[in-house]
């Protein structure tokens, strides 16, 4: 297992395995090593007899429970849940590099700490990199009315809100047309 150079890249793996969690909870098992694999984890680490059905339960467990500090908004409530997770799931950092890739930090228990477990803490690890990098949370869910998807914030600027431009402009032509209501309504009355 794997974490990659960049925080923000474990931060994207973060994210679309709890979204592809959150969209079918259970996600096959060849599917998850589908989803790893594009984002580095080495092809034998992967093979069934690997990543077995039991590490898939693991990993949509993990993946379900990112997805909730993924979804929090409160940036003190998000911290205590990295806390949480860093206190339960990971161990003193420790600089590693293998299968190609460049040194980077492990957190977790070690290998033997199965693929949940290294989720939760290689998660914690990238949110608590962004939460510190940007001073905020820069991560979400779509504020857009029936959306709910996770998302990245990438760089400066005011914090994000929804998760595409489409859901932004969806939302803002809603309120311009419920103004226009309003005030029609009153104009009316």
């Amino acid at each position: 297992m794997t974490d990659s150079a960049q925080g923000f890249s474990a931060a994207r793996r973060l994210i679309e395995l709890a979204e592809a969690v959150r969209a079918d909870p259970g996600l096959p098992r060849a599917d998850l090593a589908a989803l790893l694999g594009r984002h580095g984890e080495h092809p034998a680490d992967l093979a069934p007899e690997a990543f077995t059905e039991a590490d898939a339960d693991g990993l949509r467990a993990a993946a379900r429970r990112m997805a909730e500090v993924l979804a929090e908004p409160d940036e003190d409530r998000a911290a205590q849940a990295l806390n949480a997770l860093f206190a339960q799931y990971a161990t003193r950092p420790r600089l590693t590099r293998h299968d190609g890739h460049p040194w980077h930090l492990h957190v977790d228990r070690g290998d033997a700490a199965g693929w949940g477990d290294w989720l939760l803490a290689s998660g914690a690890l990238a949110l608590a990199q962004l939460l510190t990098e940007h001073g905020r949370i820069a991560w979400g869910a779509c504020a857009a009315a029936g959306c709910g998807r996770l998302f990245l914030a990438g760089g400066p600027g005011s914090p994000r809100r929804y998760c595409s431009s489409t859901c932004a402009t969806r939302e803002r032509v809603a309120a311009h047309r419920r103004r226009k209501r309003t005030k029609a309504a009153e104009a009316a009355g």
